[in-house]
């Protein structure tokens, strides 16, 4: 009984075959698991064939010493429950009263369609909406969207039906290395509810003058999304895609895929 208790975690043939290899390592291997130092001298005491025939019990021990190494996940300081909408769907935890909307949603959420990029607020990777409103999520706190609604780039499409500007952008080749894209897609969803509700910008002839909804110009455009740099300079296929979503009439796609020739 009391042998059995000084190895709750190895079955009879693993504790035979680490007795007889390794007698003087037993003890720490049963405490701290085996590491790569202990994996080395096995095979350097053993020849390959006996050592396969060994390491079938101790392939197991080295499995769960991998788990048992895994640090716990670090206790949360000044922690708030919060409790909001991503996507549709309501989520309820506890976080960091410090953490940002950016950091929540990739790390606690793993939503990681929403980049890091600068992680100042001057590249736009990380924008998000938020009741309808594009923000910057890595200068935004998540303990501000309590009973918010959050939308990401996972949430634009409707299950395997993208949302129009998804296909506009996949249509006039509005992105290359598509690091930036996540933040740009969500920021001229945005940017189509500020024109229909007439908000200005600072190309506006007359911000005194309220109206209904604004015609984006190419101007326009170019001005409301300049907060989303793109470092591969796709910007004339953005203002492309985001114009066709925009305007009534299909826009000329400047290119085309490339078929094959029998």
């Amino acid at each position: 009984m009391q042998e059995n208790a000084k190895f709750p975690d190895l079955s009879d043939a693993e504790r035979k075959a680490l007795e007889e290899l390794m007698p003087d390592e037993i003890n720490e291997i049963i405490s701290s698991g085996i590491k790569r130092r202990h994996f080395l001298k096995l095979f350097a005491v053993t020849g390959t064939a006996l050592l396969a025939s060994h390491m079938l019990g101790i392939e197991q021990l080295m499995a769960r010493s991998a788990e048992l190494s895994t640090p716990p996940p670090l206790p949360i300081e000044n922690g708030i429950n919060l409790s909001f909408k991503v996507n549709g769907a309501t989520k309820k935890l506890m976080v960091d009263s410090r953490m940002t909307l950016l950091d929540m949603l990739r790390e606690r959420l793993e939503l990681t369609g929403s980049k890091k990029g600068c992680d100042h607020g001057q590249c736009g990777a990380c924008t998000v909406i938020v009741d309808d409103k594009r923000v910057l999520s890595c200068l935004t706190l998540a303990a501000t969207c309590e009973d918010k609604k959050v939308t990401t780039i996972e949430g634009l499409a409707t299950g395997n039906e993208l949302h129009p500007m998804q296909s506009s952008f996949i249509k006039h080749d509005g992105f290359q290395c598509g690091y930036c894209t996540p933040g740009q897609i969500c920021s001229a969803v945005a940017l189509m509810e500020e024109a229909k509700n007439g908000e200005a910008s600072y190309v506006t002839a007359n911000v005194r003058e309220k109206k209904a909804a604004v015609k984006l110009s190419d101007e326009e455009i170019r001005e409301r999304m300049s907060g989303n740099i793109c470092r591969c300079g796709a910007y004339p296929n953005i203002v492309d895609a985001i114009r066709e979503v925009h305007g009534d009439k299909a826009v000329a796609q400047l290119w085309q895929f490339a078929e094959g020739t029998n």
